[in-house]
């Protein structure tokens, strides 16, 4: 019997179009780097919090191995690898409410930490002991990116408050985009869709750095602060651990990116919401990161870059459209080259019926989110 983390990270055995510059989706080995600054003399609760954590991974699907090392400069910093049989199985666990308990131990003796995550692309040496045939692949080639990093948060509000919070995050200085001398804010989209907010950012630089910097300015914070009597999960921002847990079930990552070389100035930006059925958030991820693909070679497609963003059962794909959704045919929207294709994609979410043809503009007036701002920075 085939188990839903096999069928999720089967790759797509042939070699990706070059217009994906982002993808969790390749079935390649994945190499996670956590660097973490432990506090002074808390070195042995942190070993002891280490070992509790490394035995509940072992067992998650997935998972490989892992190394814990400490430097040789600095006692407090230490680095934990772990390698994972694809990205999906490790992006499951780790923005699960299993993941946020696991690490609980760890907060008390933990200042700061960073977490990478790498597609392994080259390799010297022999197999790893003990590896299936098969299962340890790398990636293709290596992907051309466009110097941005994709990000989002999404949380839900009170009901009946959500025009009262669109007007609070929509009336807002913006924040100061430069943040050093590598790192720049480039945008800011925010959508909602019901009572679900979704805030997409794109950085250039360190996404962790800019997340701070934002954090950090009095424009931003009240507004944060504006919205927290309207917020479904209770959250204080004095107090670093409530704000830590927070963000962490916000966290909205990118798992898929396809752009086209143009641009043009007459494009409109848009978000699509696809609620999706209980433990099929990443096969619908996956679905539509096919289909995105394939329209991208389209030349019919107005579709000019498109991101999927999922967490748990929250899949969000955020399109730039040339000339508007209006003038679009649907399907392409969407990102079906055939509407017979829209039977997959429901066969995931939520509503599980399929729409005709001439209904595919109903569905797009469905999942639809509802724009609160969108806003560019200068020269980005």
């Amino acid at each position: 019997m085939t188990t839903t983390s096999e069928r999720v990270s089967d790759p797509l055995a042939r070699q990706m179009s070059p217009r994906v510059s982002q993808s969790v989706f390749d079935g390649s080995r994945l190499r996670v780097v956590l660097l973490v600054d432990v506090y002074d003399g808390a070195q042995q609760q942190f070993l002891e919090a280490y070992e509790l954590l490394c035995n509940q991974v072992a067992s998650v699907p997935g998972h490989v191995s892992d190394q814990l090392c400490q430097s040789i400069e600095n006692p407090s910093q230490w680095l934990i690898t772990s390698e994972w049989e694809s990205a999906p199985p490790f992006l499951a666990w780790v923005n699960s409410e299993e993941h946020v308990r696991m690490v609980e131990p760890l907060h008390n003796c933990v200042r700061d930490t960073r977490s990478l995550r790498f597609h392994i692309v080259r390799e010297t040496g022999g197999p790893a002991l003990g590896a299936e045939p098969g299962k340890r692949r790398l990636q293709a080639s290596p992907r051309i990116g466009d110097g941005l990093i994709r990000h989002a948060l999404t949380f839900t509000v009170r009901p009946g408050s959500e025009e009262k919070v669109a007007k609070i995050l929509a009336d807002y200085a913006s924040p100061e985009p430069k943040v050093d001398d590598s790192t720049r804010l480039c945008r800011t989209s925010l959508f909602m869709h019901g009572n679900r907010v979704v805030r997409a950012v794109e950085v250039r630089g360190d996404l962790l750095a800019a997340l701070r910097h934002v954090a950090r300015q009095p424009e931003v914070r009240a507004v944060e602060e504006a919205i927290n009597a309207y917020l479904e999960q209770d959250r204080d921002l004095d107090d670093p651990e409530s704000a830590r847990v927070f963000f962490t079930r916000a966290a909205l990552p990118a798992v898929h990116h396809v752009t086209l070389e143009q641009q043009d100035p007459q494009e409109e930006r848009h978000a699509l919401s696809y609620p999706a059925r209980p433990g099929c958030g990443m096969r619908l991820a996956e679905a539509l990161a096919r289909h995105d693909e394939a329209a991208a070679d389209d030349p019919r497609s107005p579709i000019l870059r498109s991101t999927i963003f999922q967490r748990d059962d929250v899949v969000v794909r955020l399109i730039d459209v040339r000339g508007g959704l209006a003038a679009a045919d649907p399907a392409l929207v969407l990102g079906l080259q055939d509407p017979g294709q829209s039977a997959e994609l429901t066969s995931f979410r939520i509503d599980a019926s399929a729409p005709r043809h001439g209904e595919l503009a109903r569905f797009i007036g469905l999942a639809r989110m509802d724009l609160v701002t969108d806003r560019r920075s200068p020269e980005a």
